[in-house]
């Protein structure tokens, strides 16, 4: 059997995400060895064991193994995808909503792997201020969102549709905020390499309401997340080269934007935007970091895990 091509990866949850996340990760047979976190050990346990069951009847290389956060300073990648339990009742900015049950989660995880200098995909929504709450607490490097990749993705899915034409015959972007404030890149988007006449009004109403109508039939989304996941770290650990919509720190603010990857090192490349597209990224953007402050709490002291 061939090494795997990347030694550690975590996930950190056991929810539906991480769940969905750890058996994409066990089945693409990318990581040597998966490690599981989740805020109670035995949780994480009983995942590992099912995740074991699917390793042993799929042949898959990758050693599955329950941790603590601590445990993962030596892993390839982290995904974090926590989640605290509350209710959200919000019909507007829904993903904005979790902001401040889950703000507590990522610090204390940002404060367990601080100086950590590998990879670190969040999918904890609101996205991209959880992104930025765990890079500014943790001073990890490489911290990135996954929030529009999914959008991007489900924006050509959408374009494709509605124009009857192959979804990859579609370039296009979703940039921003991974929630209501997403900029729909249409003055850029092309069709089999020829600007596409985009029919604005319909794909924001299916990017609007699609979330809601996977969630209601199956719980939560966690299939779609789970593939950005992987094919992000796919690029972002150096295994293939591409485009990948992440949020990430670009010009002293977090949001999401397209990083070109070539041999794991991102290159922002934004793309170019008409007048009222800027205007929407404008607002949006103002729009995340007034939201990032309302959080408060300011970033914990560095400590002597990190490294200079």
């Amino acid at each position: 059997m061939t090494p795997a091509p990347v030694d550690t990866v975590g996930v950190i949850g056991a929810g539906a995400v991480g769940q969905t996340v750890a058996a994409t990760l066990l089945a693409s047979n990318l990581p040597g060895r998966l490690l599981v976190v989740s805020r109670v050990l035995d949780q994480a346990a009983a995942l590992a064991a099912d995740l074991d069951d699917m390793r042993h009847t799929t042949a898959s290389r990758a050693r599955v193994e329950a941790c603590e956060a601590e445990g993962l300073a030596h892993c390839t990648a982290v995904v974090v995808a926590v989640r605290a339990t509350f209710t959200n009742t919000s019909t507007a900015n829904v993903r904005m909503a979790g902001a401040t049950a889950n703000a507590p989660a990522i610090r204390t995880l940002a404060t367990s792997l601080r100086g950590y200098q590998g990879t670190v995909l969040v999918v904890t929504n609101p996205v991209d201020l959880m992104t930025r709450l765990f890079a500014e607490n943790s001073g990890c490097p490489r911290v990135y969102g996954i929030g529009s990749n999914l959008d991007s993705a489900r924006y050509r899915l959408t374009l494709a549709r509605l124009l009857n034409v192959p979804a990859t015959a579609v370039r296009g972007h979703v940039i921003g905020e991974h929630g209501d404030g997403a900029v729909v890149c249409a003055s850029s988007t092309t069709v089999n390499g020829t600007p596409a006449d985009v029919p604005l009004t319909e794909v924001r109403t299916e990017l609007r309401t699609r979330p809601g109508r996977i969630s209601a039939g199956v719980g939560r989304t966690r299939s779609g997340p789970a593939g950005a996941v992987l094919s992000t770290l796919r690029k972002a650990l150096g295994l293939a080269d591409g485009t990948e919509e992440l949020t990430c720190h670009h010009r002293g603010d977090w949001l999401g934007i397209p990083l070109h990857f070539t041999s794991g090192q991102p290159r922002a490349c934004p793309p170019a935007l008409n007048a009222d597209e800027d205007a929407q990224l404008t607002a949006t953007t103002a729009k995340l970091r007034a939201a990032y402050q309302a959080l408060g709490h300011p970033a914990p002291p560095p400590t002597s895990l990190e490294t200079t």
